[in-house]
């Protein structure tokens, strides 16, 4: 458990006169476990949206909630602070499950999940056709993941980003291996399928977020592990990306990115929005290298047989060529077998 005592003296004040409200507490009891817009909470608390916005006002105050914008949306969570994440989680320790209170939250809290969990399903059957379509073109997706891990190791990974997230499948394969991840994507829509999934596989450390891949989000040199997977071919300016990605790395952090080598199959910009055709090994180095990056692997998958084997995946590992301090504990780390 995080230690509460990190936090200065008055600022713990005002985080425990924060919660000390009931309200307030089933806030942030709820907002543990999901990130939540106001009117979820409202059909979940059962209580009219200004007096929520208040509590919630408050809350984001005192450090323990932070609020954040998706579109026209704005979503709820409980801060990544580790004084204030120590703290709810202290708190949550002390309730009681069983009160009738908390249990009628959980029930309709379990009501939004599933009515998220509906409209992801309904958005990935609409598109499911057009993916699998692309999906037979090359390396199954389980191949392209195993070479992916393989590329990386088993160097502990602290903090990770996946830019251009989709559904969430890089989050799911390397958030356990995490103690942060934060996704980003353009759309809202591949947002809700992304957080159905990571809450359906039960992932807590993940959080999903909108944002523009040349403007993140985040917090600059935050990084240890950032991720673009399958993402470069849909963009202009690939370099202006990989750039953008590159100021997120902390020192020594590395930059993965998969995507396809040259191909010819035109489809895929008429019919899919595939701006490039691929890229060149020389081309993700000159990108990477021109960021401040140091190239240190590539990779190439090639599917043979039945439909498959018409493009190449790529996979390309980077890093940040400043160094830790030799001999440094972090830098020692693995992730346990």
């Amino acid at each position: 458990m995080l230690d509460i005592r990190t936090f200065p003296f008055e600022p713990l004040v005002d985080a425990l006169k924060a919660v000390a409200e009931p309200t307030r507490l089933r806030l942030v009891i709820l907002l543990s476990q999901f990130d939540l817009t106001v009117s979820e909470l409202t059909a979940i608390l059962g209580q009219s949206q200004p007096r929520i916005s208040r509590h919630l006002k408050l809350l984001v105050e005192s450090g323990l909630v932070v609020r954040y914008q998706e579109g026209a949306w704005a979503y709820f969570r409980v801060s990544d602070d580790a004084a204030s994440a120590g703290l709810v989680r202290s708190l949550i320790g002390w309730t009681d499950e069983a009160d009738p209170v908390i249990q009628r939250d959980a029930e309709r809290l379990e009501a939004v999940r599933s009515q998220r969990a509906r409209r992801a399903a309904d958005y990935f059957a609409r598109n499911a056709e057009s993916w699998d379509r692309i999906r037979a073109l090359h390396a199954s997706d389980t191949e392209v993941e195993a070479a992916l891990l393989a590329a990386l190791g088993r160097k502990r990974i602290g903090t990770l980003l996946d830019i251009g997230t989709g559904t969430g499948r890089m989050l799911e394969l390397l958030a356990p291996r995490c103690e942060r991840a934060v996704g980003i994507d353009a759309s809202r829509e591949m947002l809700g399928v992304a957080r159905a999934k990571l809450d359906a596989a039960g992932i807590a450390n993940a959080q999903v977020r909108l944002g523009d891949v040349y403007h993140l989000p985040v917090e600059r040199h935050g990084f240890d592990l950032v991720v673009i997977h399958q993402v470069l071919h849909f963009l202009d300016d690939p370099a202006a990306a990989i750039r953008e990605a590159a100021g997120a790395l902390s020192v020594g952090g590395r930059l993965a990115i998969i995507d396809f080598a040259p191909h010819q199959l035109e489809f895929l910009r008429s019919e899919h929005a595939h701006q490039r055709l691929g890229f060149s090994d020389e081309t993700l180095r000159a990108y990477v290298e021109a960021a401040g990056l140091e190239p240190l692997s590539t990779d190439h998958l090639v599917s043979t047989g039945g439909e498959t084997g018409d493009l190449t995946v790529t996979i390309l590992i980077a890093e940040d060529p400043q160094r830790l301090v030799a001999g440094s504990a972090a830098d020692r780390e693995t992730v346990s077998s």
